[in-house]
C-alpha cells in the first residue's frame, strides 16, 4: 500500500489516546448496589428462652435414677448377707461336706460321689453311667493313696458367692500300704471347690496339693 501510514496505525507502539475532553468524572463509592427487596421486610423469628426448670428436671431424673440403683444393690446384698437362708455357707457345713466326700471315696460310694462331683445336676442327668465310671475310678485312685482321711481343720475360705466357695483343708491321712505299725498319720493339704443348693453342701471338685508325695 503505497503512500504513509495513518497516524493511529504508525509504524511504532501506539500511544495512549487523548484526553476525554471536559472536567474528569468522579469514581463511584459502591459501583454495584445489591438490588432493593421486594416489599417489607419479614419479622424477626423469636427463639424461645432456655428454661432453667428443664435443667433442673433432667438433674432430679439422673438423682432418681442413681438412688434406685443403690437401692436395688443394697436389697441384692441384705438378700445375699440374710442368715436365715439355710443355703448359706458356713466353715462347719463346707468341713462337713468334705468329709462326707471322702469317706465316700474311701467306701466306693460311686453314686454318692458322683451327686457330689455333678454340683447339684445329678437328679436332672439323665445317663449316668460315665459319671458313674468316673466316679469309680476316682474312687480307686484315693484308695491307692490314702487307707483313711479325717478332715481335721478348714484354713482359708474365700467365697465367690454366699452360696459358693474354694476350700483350703487340712486333712489327717494314713497313707495306704503302709508296712509300719501301727501305720503313720500324716497331714496333707487339699482345695475343695464347694456349693450349698438345695439344703445340702456338694463338692464339686477336690484337688491334692501338689507337696503330697502320692
Amino acid at each position: 500500500m503505497a503512500g504513509p501510514y495513518p497516524p493511529q496505525y504508525g509504524a511504532g507502539p501506539v500511544g495512549p489516546p487523548p484526553p476525554h475532553p471536559g472536567p474528569p468524572a468522579s469514581y463511584p463509592h459502591n459501583p454495584v448496589a445489591p438490588p432493593p427487596y421486594p416489599g417489607l421486610l419479614p419479622p424477626p423469628i423469636p427463639y424461645p428462652k432456655r428454661s432453667r426448670w428443664r435443667g433442673i428436671l433432667a438433674a432430679l431424673l439422673v438423682i432418681a435414677v442413681l438412688a434406685a440403683g443403690v437401692v436395688t444393690t443394697a436389697l441384692v446384698m441384705r438378700s445375699d448377707d440374710d442368715s436365715t437362708n439355710s443355703e448359706t455357707l458356713t466353715t462347719a457345713a463346707a468341713q462337713a461336706a468334705i468329709q462326707d466326700y471322702l469317706d465316700a471315696l474311701q467306701r466306693g460310694d460311686v453314686e454318692k460321689i458322683a451327686r457330689h462331683t455333678l454340683c447339684g445336676l445329678f437328679d436332672a442327668v439323665k445317663e449316668k453311667k460315665s459319671d458313674l465310671a468316673l466316679a469309680d475310678l476316682s474312687s480307686d485312685a484315693f484308695r491307692k493313696q490314702f487307707a483313711s482321711a479325717d478332715v481335721t481343720a478348714v484354713d482359708k475360705m474365700v467365697f465367690s458367692s454366699p452360696y459358693q466357695a474354694q476350700v483350703l483343708f487340712t486333712m489327717r491321712v494314713t497313707p495306704a500300704g503302709s508296712r509300719t505299725q501301727p501305720p503313720p498319720k500324716v497331714q496333707e493339704q487339699a482345695v475343695a471347690q464347694v456349693l450349698a443348693q438345695d439344703n445340702q453342701v456338694l463338692v464339686c471338685s477336690y484337688l491334692l496339693r501338689a507337696g503330697a508325695q502320692y
